[in-house]
């Protein structure tokens, strides 16, 4: 099976896990914390707890009343966020040596996207990214998100590996018959994806895992071989 086509998720996929990645996360509870007016501690144990039944943060609470995405988004990612983010200079050399087309896919706005790939140097290596409001506010794990990145691409489930960090945005693209390369550990609990991603182990397609996009290759590997 020949791969055309790569869609990079982009936050603690195409860098690793780290300061900005914790910034964003306390970012996030803060703002669940002046929604709900609770305490810190408190929207840390709520969103633990609710967080399981939507793609999102940001999809939990609109649909628990939060109109304002817009303000959710700004409060999440501060201008100067990529002060916390580590330069990977080995990066862009990567992925110039894969020589497939390639986008990204992201639950983030454009302003962050573009921040991140302009900070790593490689916003020019990818064709196009799709973020949160070209999904509606209804991104990954939802089909609208994959199928809005492939039309935009040309491309196909066929023929797209889909690369992601967390393990129901890569459960939502198998389901459509997707081949996934998981970034992290294998394994992870039923409790953790959306209920109406139960079923997607039993769908089409196929998950490898991953330590890091740098083990890429190997993977390209293995499909070209099925």
């Amino acid at each position: 099976m020949l791969i055309k086509h790569l869609i990079f998720d982009l936050d603690d996929t195409l860098y690793p896990s780290g300061k900005m990645s914790e910034a964003i996360t306390q970012n996030m509870i803060k703002y669940v914390s002046k929604f709900f007016n609770i305490t810190y501690e408190d929207a840390v144990a709520l969103r633990k707890k609710n967080l399981p039944m939507f793609g999102s943060t940001l999809e939990w609470l609109m649909n628990s009343g939060m109109t304002d995405a817009e303000d959710y988004l700004f409060a999440v990612h501060p201008e100067d966020e990529t002060k916390n983010l580590l330069p990977d200079p080995a990066l862009r050399q990567f992925l110039l040596s894969l020589e497939i087309p390639m986008t990204v896919l992201t639950n983030a706005p454009m302003e962050h996207a573009e921040r991140v790939l302009n900070f790593l140097n490689i916003k020019d290596l990818f064709s196009s990214v799709t973020d949160i409001r070209d999904c509606a506010f209804k991104g990954k794990p939802y089909p609208i998100a994959f199928e809005t990145a492939l039309r935009r691409s040309g491309s196909s489930v066929k023929d797209t590996l889909f690369i992601d960090d967390q393990i129901k945005y890569i459960l939502g693209y198998k389901r459509l018959g997707g081949i996934c390369a998981h970034v992290g550990s294998p394994s992870y609990k039923a409790s953790s994806v959306p209920s109406f991603l139960s079923d997607a182990d039993a769908a089409g397609g196929k998950i490898f895992h991953i330590d890091s996009v740098y083990s890429l290759p190997a993977v390209l590997k293995q499909i070209a071989d099925l």
